[in-house]
């Protein structure tokens, strides 16, 4: 597999799988074979551009290809038997986010995989933007030690969601799994997972019992990772909210550092900038950064180790899982018991 490009097809023409598809086109080792989408016109149009095959029927793009590559952006709840029906044939996944609709879906794939032998993976573009790069890097370094409050904020601005997403039963959840996922993804990756989650969620639905049958769109979350140590992340998709805008904040011994996808800046304790770094990386370029370490983990995994496995997102997954129980206990809910819970090696669940 070293010496040939890896077969690769997209499922989904959505914004994502454009992004996809156009970040796959730069990565040399992947060839795309085909697209998909249930638009029959818009996987013609973009077939005949890449010249490649086109489908709106995912079953027939999975059963007529073998494939290295399945390049996923369609939502989970229109494709999922598809996905599992590629990885049984040995096709290597990597999902847009989420990866799964909730814990257990997540769960599952991560064991259909290891069954199967094949890598699945959920596309976190955040790892390769260079301002968060840096991030992990000045934490490495220790230009910040004794980190004891993590602030997030994800505010979705006017982008309008599709329909499905005020689903329960299609999206899985609401601002936090399909908004937030790439922010709680860069603190449990930088931070571990909290040892507790407390979360209070709700909806712009006036009646108490409508408000049941929506996803949440505003959120807050707050997280204890030791007795030391907290966060909260505070989240909304809100139409009239304002601009959109990502944003983590971390405070340490005379130290903060703030970043967002351009730029990260490390202040004194007093608000006195002392480094500051700024950075102009694409969604784009981020992406194929992405795509080429996921062909790099696939040819040669002995040399470069997989990065957002799905195994490895199974810690986002249970931090998500325990905020939107805690929201319906009104309890803290411990992300910890769901990993116990799931069928895999308990090294398969942790990250590394």
């Amino acid at each position: 597999m070293n010496d040939c490009k890896l077969k690769t097809a997209i499922l989904g023409l959505n914004e994502g799988g454009r992004l996809l598809l156009e970040a796959a086109n730069s990565v040399d080792s992947l060839q795309i074979e085909a697209v998909a989408d249930k638009d029959q016109n818009l996987a013609e149009k973009i077939a005949d551009e890449c010249g490649c095959a086109a489908y709106d029927d995912y079953r027939q793009l999975v059963i007529q290809n073998q494939l290295d590559c399945l390049l996923v952006a369609e939502a989970m709840h229109s494709c999922e038997e598809y996905v599992r029906m590629a990885m049984k044939k040995k096709f290597n996944v990597l999902k847009m986010p989420p990866g799964a609709r909730d814990f257990e879906e997540a769960a599952e794939f991560v064991r259909l995989s290891e069954e199967e032998d094949i890598q699945f993976a959920v596309a976190n573009p955040g790892r390769f933007a260079r301002s968060f790069v840096a991030l992990r890097r000045f934490l490495e370094e220790g230009k910040i030690e004794q980190v004891f409050l993590v602030t997030a904020l994800c505010n979705v601005g006017d982008y309008e969601q599709p329909g499905w997403h005020s689903d329960p039963k299609l999206a899985g959840g609401g601002v936090l799994l399909h908004n937030c996922y790439r922010m709680i993804d860069q603190i449990v990756w930088n931070f571990g997972m909290p040892q507790q989650v407390y979360s209070l969620n709700t909806n712009q639905a006036q009646d108490k019992q409508q408000r049941l049958y929506l996803t949440e769109d505003t959120a807050v979350v707050t997280m204890k990772f030791s007795d030391i140590s907290i966060g909260n992340l505070v989240a909304s998709r809100r139409a009239g909210i304002g601009p959109a805008e990502e944003l983590l904040k971390i405070y340490g011994k005379d130290r903060i550092l703030t970043v967002n996808d351009t730029q990260l800046t490390l202040s004194d304790g007093l608000g006195q900038t002392i480094e500051l770094l700024k950075c102009d990386d694409s969604t784009l370029v981020c992406m194929t950064e992405l795509l080429r370490s996921f062909a790099q983990g696939i040819s040669s995994p002995d040399e470069n180790k997989l990065g957002g496995s799905g195994s490895e997102n199974l810690e986002n997954m249970a931090v998500i899982e325990a905020a939107y129980l805690s929201a319906r206990t009104g309890f803290p809910e411990e992300p910890g018991r769901f990993l116990q819970m799931a069928p895999l090696p308990a090294e398969k669940t942790t990250s590394e």
